[in-house]
């Protein structure tokens, strides 16, 4: 993924009600929901969904198809992952490491890690 890529992905994230609705969206598995559903779930006006998810698939991070007379919207599962590999690509430096506690890569825990002056 490139910066610009990134950053849109990004913006389209940063707000509430879009951020819901990739979230719920990424719940739903491949098989997506119809934006009837996403509105009833997300308690939200159709026309506000209509703008979220345009938003959404602009940025790559939603796709939709048509299924007889419903369109229905699965997360984009290749952008998510190219986003979060994006922002974890220089993670320890680069340096394979093992989860820790929690999940957390063993390189990442403060409390087995020292500061460099």
């Amino acid at each position: 993924m490139d910066t610009k890529q990134v950053l849109a992905a990004l913006s389209a994230l940063a707000q509430e009600s879009r951020l819901a609705a990739f979230r719920l969206l990424v719940q739903a598995g491949p098989h997506g929901l119809a934006a009837s559903r996403i509105a009833e779930q997300l308690d939200m006006a159709p026309s506000s969904l209509s703008f979220h998810l345009k938003e959404l698939a602009h940025a790559g991070l939603i796709v939709a198809r048509q299924d007889g007379r419903f369109i229905i919207y699965s997360a984009g599962f290749d952008t998510m992952n190219g986003l979060l590999a994006f922002l974890t690509e220089n993670c320890c430096g680069g340096v394979p490491c093992a989860p820790g506690a929690a999940g957390t890569p063993a390189c990442c825990d403060p409390a087995t890690t020292t500061k460099e002056a």
